[in-house]
């Protein structure tokens, strides 16, 4: 995304605030012109006490309160300006961050599979960031000092022509010197950003799979790999920060120019006019430039920032503008349901150039439990994912009692299914809100009972509080323990239709004898998918789909495949022949 057009979707954040904005820029204008009045006020003070004798205190004291009145009145206009700017600021950060977390549940999850999720909390936390903290410098010190900018010339106008005529002159370098380091900061800071993004995604990575990486003793590997990124980072840094960083020295070295023509010019017209052109206004032609020149400084300096706030800025809305799953609006709700699924003439791939379903038919009539094995690789959960609609079929249709899920709403299709899978997840929270994360109109009653059925309530009611035990972290709690929580919070949902993927791959064999007969119980009259590795554990089922290669090479009950002697047979004797 082109910078102007980053900055013109930063004004229409902006527009929502524009009363805070008005209150910022007339608050900006009271602390101008109070500033401005205060060299003006020195400058006829000093004429005041010029001269042997020449002493006027009663006029000095006015000059003196008049000056003690504009920086009070200064200070109150800053902090004005200050209260309101952060007020926008951080306004427009939580407006964006929370379209950005919102745009995350609209995307396919296409998007995030193809993402590291550090690269993603980096946009949303980091850049996000980035772009409050040059948002508020920028205006705080950008509309300030324009108004310093163009005050300080017309009192130099009312004072003395020349002068301002000098600083008038002047001034072309300070913008050339603006312009020259803010179109290398841009560039500078993207990339920074960028690398910074790729640098998080690493960590996250790291520090989320630590006990895989330290079984394989990979350490050493990582830190090799830490340490390219990050002296790709320290070289992307250094280099921005380097282009930053010419702004205060050469703003400093136009400020002395300036600064010494002002002296100069000022000196010759006190001697030339014959006091026409006083010390006191000489003196206050000193302050001005000074003022003049400061702005300058920090103008380059919001340049800079603000540079590298349109870059966070720009990832943010490549983030908010990624194209969204198709809407569902148009679709219907799937009302009560038997749980017939079928699929027809299926087609699908993650990437076209590598085909991965083609032609898949199968058929779960209602109430029937269906087993979906075979090799790794071979579709096994890229099915599930279509029939959840996590992804949509590229070719064919599925359908649920009769009906294409591309014609009902996400919503109603997946609450009509229960899923439980190999990889546990339970949010950082008690143990009564993951279990009621599916049903939080539950009772009590109902979530012990959901849990008694797991055989997980023994252990809840072990842990510190019970089922008010905070719980998430993967310390806290067992991987077989946190899948027992899982298979309790679908046993609370009672959905029409189960998917279980492993869902007793953690579980020692006691206790996953125990949770079948549970499962068996929840079973009951439900249309159930079961994924499994182990082929002793889908013996009983009604069909048993054999994939391979993203093909149902073979369909029927286990009695019928090993008398057959096909590709399931194999399977089977595999895993239990020595």
């Amino acid at each position: 995304m082109k910078k102007s057009a980053v900055f013109r979707r930063i004004l229409r954040l902006l527009k929502p605030h524009a009363g805070w904005l008005v209150l910022t820029v007339l608050a900006a204008m009271v602390t101008v012109a109070a500033q401005l009045l205060v060299p003006f006020l020195v400058g006829e003070g000093v004429d005041l006490i010029v001269g042997k004798d020449n002493v006027n205190f009663s006029a000095l004291y006015r000059v003196l309160f008049g000056v003690g009145g504009c920086v009070a009145a200064a200070s109150v206009g800053q902090y004005v300006v200050s209260l309101a700017n952060n007020r926008v600021a951080y306004r427009v950060l939580a407006d964006l961050r929370q379209q950005s977390f919102e745009k995350l549940g609209r995307l396919p999850l296409k998007y995030i599979d193809n993402r590291a999720y550090g690269e993603i909390s980096s946009v949303i936390v980091a850049d996000s960031e980035q772009f409050a903290d040059g948002l508020l410098l920028g205006f705080t010190q950008l509309f300030t000092g324009v108004c310093t900018i163009l005050g300080v010339l017309v009192m130099m106008f009312v004072l003395r022509w020349e002068v301002a005529l000098v600083v008038f002159c002047l001034t072309p370098l300070s913008l050339l010197v603006a312009r020259f380091i803010s179109k290398r900061t841009y560039a500078t800071f993207k990339k920074q950003s960028e690398v910074r993004a790729e640098q998080t995604a690493f960590i996250d990575e790291m520090v989320g799979n630590l006990k895989t990486v330290k079984a394989f003793t990979h350490e050493d590997e990582n830190e090799v790999a830490f340490e390219e990124v990050n002296e790709r980072l320290r070289l992307a840094s250094l280099r921005a920060v380097f282009f930053s960083s010419t702004v205060n020295p050469s703003t400093r070295l136009i400020n002395s120019v300036v600064y010494a023509a002002v002296a100069l010019t000022g000196a010759l017209l006190v001697i030339s006019t014959g006091g026409v052109f006083s010390v006191g206004k000489l003196t206050a032609s000193l302050s001005y430039a000074t003022q003049y020149t400061k702005p300058f400084n920090e103008i380059t300096e919001v340049i800079a920032e603000f540079q590298n706030a349109l870059a966070c800025a720009g990832r943010i809305f490549a983030l908010i503008d990624e194209e969204e799953q198709p809407s569902d609006e148009a679709c219907i709700p799937l009302g009560e349901v038997k749980g017939e699924v079928r699929a027809e003439a299926v087609s699908f791939s993650y990437d076209p150039a590598r085909p991965l379903i083609e032609g898949l038919n199968m058929a779960a009539l209602a109430g029937k439990h269906v087993a979906i094995v075979g090799p790794t690789g071979c579709g096994k959960t890229t099915l599930i994912n279509l029939l959840m609609r996590f992804y949509d079929v590229d070719g064919g249709r599925i359908t649920v009692d009769g009906h294409d899920v591309r014609t009902v709403t996400r919503k109603s299709l997946r609450q009509a299914y229960g899923m439980v899978l190999q990889d546990t997840w339970l949010k950082e929270a008690t143990v009564r809100e993951n279990l009621k994360l599916g049903a939080p109109d539950c009772t009590e009653e109902e979530m012990v009972a959901a849990a008694k059925a797991a055989h997980a309530h023994g252990f809840i009611m072990r842990l510190p509080q019970g089922y008010d035990t905070p719980v998430g972290g993967t310390g806290s709690l067992s991987e077989g323990q946190r899948q027992l929580l899982c298979i309790a919070r679908v046993m609370l949902c009672r959905p029409p239709m189960l998917i279980l993927d492993e869902a007793t791959s953690s579980i020692d064999t006691r206790t996953e004898l125990l949770v079948q007969d549970a499962f068996a119980r929840l079973m009951e009259g439900r249309t159930c998918f079961i994924i499994a590795h182990r082929l002793s554990t889908v013996k009983n089922a009604d069909k048993i789909l054999v994939m391979n290669a993203g093909n149902i090479v073979e369909q029927g009950t286990h009695t019928e495949l090993l008398a057959r002697g096909g590709f399931y047979a194999k399977l089977y004797h595999a895993q239990f022949e020595q």
